[in-house]
């Protein structure tokens, strides 16, 4: 590429997107994508993986990008950020009535977009065939590649018959390159997507899988309403999700966040079409501030802000975890993870399981749960364990995990340990845990009289602890195989062969408990450096304000999300940096000459209203 062709792209960087300086990789991956290579990116939610099939359409003078993307939110929402930059692009799927989708394919074929986005279904049927047919191609993007793996958490059967795009339409894309890119996939996983779409020699591009601004933190499944509750308050400003297991926690959840005044809605497979999508669009558009939601929502999200990520239940595996996670923050600026535990849950994942059609199934299955399992219990750098799953090491403390910053107290409960593993001994191995730790800790409750379960040895043996603490305990217990739980619908706990090494006090048990730090006291240093924010210096939170309310009335004027106009990031950096000219208003990461054109008057009189009122 010569310095003019780099020059090029930079000018196209900014003008478009607002940007001075490219992510790290962004500019290789760039470069192999222009230069007509097959390329292969896994970058991290949040790392700027769109830009890197969106510049390349730009720098071709010729010829259309065909951006497959699963999920018609996705299409949607970037065709709006595009649009907003001053880029030609549209997407063809169901949501269009027939006039609309002929005059798109028609303006298409003139060569009138730059990117056209379709679902793999459409892609791949007869009308879709039709239209590739005719049209200028002058490269495939394949987002959310992993898709294509039976291995991936997200397989869809679709996705399959991309390869078909270089090996069938009689050889008239056998030499049209082909980026595929994805956040989530580990060594096994990409290996099959280069070999399913038949990618030639790729250019093949990995970032780190560690998300700096991102806080994780493991807490117990305690009163989990309440703690959503309390996070809310002290921010109250975050907009995020909350992710449960099933469709009626869903519902649950939401209904008592509404009955305390935070404005939360569902989303899950069992509404209606309508009511998903409604309530969807309200969470992006910022009607709502939070969403409780089934693993169905968020792959079609595109909403930069998203603060806060909680997982009310346990996930099923860790890639649909770390792909749920990566949701929050994509604008670079500090969100927070939070999953609540509990060994119940494990038991009811395992119930589910056991349904699993094949034995094959079932223990690739188990196999995912272990290694969720795995992370909740690690007392090391979180980080660091969820990086060892994608085969990236992390030496030392990552700094924005709970264990890194409040490193996690071990006791010795070999004693406790004993009581608790007596308990379910003396009231015959046929009652869950919940049971047990009432007798431990001297219930009087009438499951316990009926029983005489309070005439037992152990009865109020462990009153001097909470009954978190117990739970936390029991989950240790059946974690390291001290105690196992009934695969039935009773889940009753039952000793184990060895159970009689820790009873006869030959196995110590030490119990890790941890010491959660407030992840707000760490934000300034989980800024991400591409948001152009100095962490050094104050933000204008009263400006900040008001630029947010001068960006949803543009937004709702528009029909388009806030995020659309500008981010969080860009409204942060105008309220710390102040600019009253044109030329500073550039400046600020994200804005370009379109959005320059389109917004500069309206933001730069609001921030020279806020300078002048102040002095």
């Amino acid at each position: 590429m010569t310095v003019a062709d780099a020059d090029h792209l930079s000018h196209l960087l900014k003008q478009h997107f607002g940007h001075d300086e490219f992510r790290p990789l962004q500019r290789a991956i760039i470069d192999d994508a222009v230069a007509g290579r097959d390329v292969f990116v896994i970058l991290p939610t949040g790392g700027g993986k769109s830009l890197c099939y969106q510049l390349p359409a730009l720098a071709d003078e010729t010829g259309t990008t065909v951006v497959v993307s699963p999920l018609i939110a996705l299409m949607q929402n970037q065709v709006d950020l595009l649009t907003a930059n001053g880029i030609p692009a549209t997407f063809l799927n169901s949501t269009l009535d027939l006039d609309e989708l002929y005059q798109r394919e028609q303006d298409a074929l003139a060569g009138k977009y730059r990117l056209v986005y379709m679902a793999p279904e459409r892609l791949m049927a007869a009308p879709g065939r039709a239209l590739l047919a005719r049209l200028n191609v002058s490269r495939f993007a394949i987002d959310e590649a992993h898709c294509i793996s039976e291995w991936g958490h997200d397989f869809r059967p679709e996705y399959r018959m991309l390869g078909e795009l270089r090996t069938g339409y009689d050889g008239r894309f056998a030499d049209t390159p082909v980026i595929a890119l994805t956040a989530t996939a580990t060594p096994r996983v990409a290996q099959d997507i280069v070999r399913e779409l038949a990618l030639r020699d790729p250019a093949q591009h990995q970032g780190g899988f560690e998300r700096t601004n991102l806080y994780y933190e493991i807490r117990p499944k305690q009163k989990v309403v309440p703690q959503i509750l309390d996070y809310l308050h002290e921010n109250p400003l975050a907009e995020g999700i909350v992710y449960c297991q099933s469709r009626k926690r869903c519902e649950e959840i939401a209904d008592k966040l509404k009955a305390s005044g935070i404005a939360a809605l569902p989303y899950h497979a069992g509404l209606e079409a309508d009511v998903r999508e409604a309530n969807q669009h309200a969470f992006i558009f910022g009607d709502a501030r939070v969403v409780c939601a089934t693993i169905a929502f968020g792959m079609g999200v595109d909403k930069p802000d998203v603060r806060f990520v909680f997982h009310a239940d346990l996930p099923r595996h860790i890639e649909g975890y770390y792909q749920e996670t990566g949701r929050a923050g994509r604008d670079g600026l500090p969100a927070d993870c939070i999953l609540f535990y509990s060994g119940g849950d494990r038991a009811k994942i395992e119930f589910f399981i056991n349904q699993k059609e094949t034995q094959a199934e079932q223990d690739h299955a188990r196999q995912q749960l272990e290694q969720v399992v795995k992370y909740c219990h690690t007392t090391g750098c979180r980080t660091a364990a969820l990086l060892q799953h994608f085969g990236e090491d992390r030496p030392g403390a990552c700094g924005h995990c709970d264990n890194c910053l409040k490193p996690p107290q071990v006791v010795d409960a070999t004693e406790d340990a004993q009581k608790l593993l007596s308990a379910v001994a003396r009231t015959g191995q046929r009652f869950g845990t919940s049971h047990v730790i009432n007798v431990l800790r001297g219930s009087e409750a009438e499951r316990v009289t009926s029983r005489g379960h309070h005439e037992l040895s152990v009865h109020g043996l462990g009153k001097h602890q909470p009954a978190g603490y117990w739970r936390q305990l029991v989950e240790h217990l059946i974690h390291h195989g001290h105690l196992a739980l009934s695969d039935d619908e009773y889940r009753t706990a039952y000793l184990t062969a060895a159970s009689k090494d820790v009873l006869k006090g030959e196995v110590r048990i030490e119990l890790a408990q941890s010491r959660v730090a407030k992840p707000s006291s760490e934000r300034r240093a989980r800024t991400a450096a591409s948001t152009g924010i100095d962490p050094d210096l104050p933000i204008d939170e009263s400006l900040f304000t008001t630029l947010r309310e001068l960006r949803r009335e543009l937004a709702r004027q528009q029909g388009v999300p806030p995020y659309v106009v500008f981010g969080d990031a860009a409204l942060r950096q105008m309220a710390q940096s102040l600019p009253t000219t044109d030329e500073a208003f550039l400046r600020i990461n994200g804005v370009g000459q379109t959005k320059l054109s389109r917004y500069g008057p309206q933001f730069l009189e609001a921030i020279q209203q806020h300078v002048d009122s102040a002095q």
